[in-house]
């Protein structure tokens, strides 16, 4: 069955750090781009990072450049998102998605204490 499936979330105390993961069922992660997106409570998805299949080239939104990164491990077939510095505002449900597969993932809860 062709799926992603996300781990990882958690409660932190801003300030903290996650590390997401996200792993690929069914197909070979590492042909493909990837993308990282969330959703707060009465708002609209949003994508905050995106990696092409090799990893080379990586884009964020305004709102977490230079506090996530997104990297992947082909071999493991799995993307990360590695979120530091992480504020209330970055309170949401990630979600990880292959773009060419119209694809995402189930999510998983992110919540940043003040």
């Amino acid at each position: 069955q062709v799926q992603l499936v996300e781990s990882g979330g958690g409660s932190v105390q801003s300030g903290g750090s996650l590390r997401l993961s996200c792993t690929a069922h069914g197909f070979t992660f590492s042909y493909y781009n990837v993308r990282w997106g969330r959703q707060a409570p009465e708002k609209e998805r949003e994508l905050v990072a995106t990696s092409t299949p090799t990893g080379r080239t990586t884009t964020y939104s305004d709102s977490v450049k230079g506090r996530f990164t997104i990297s992947r491990d082909n071999a493991a077939n799995t993307v990360y998102l590695h979120m530091d510095n992480l504020k209330p505002e970055d309170t949401a449900i990630y979600y990880c998605n292959a773009p060419d597969w119209n694809l995402w993932g189930r999510g998983t809860q992110v919540t940043v204490s003040s």
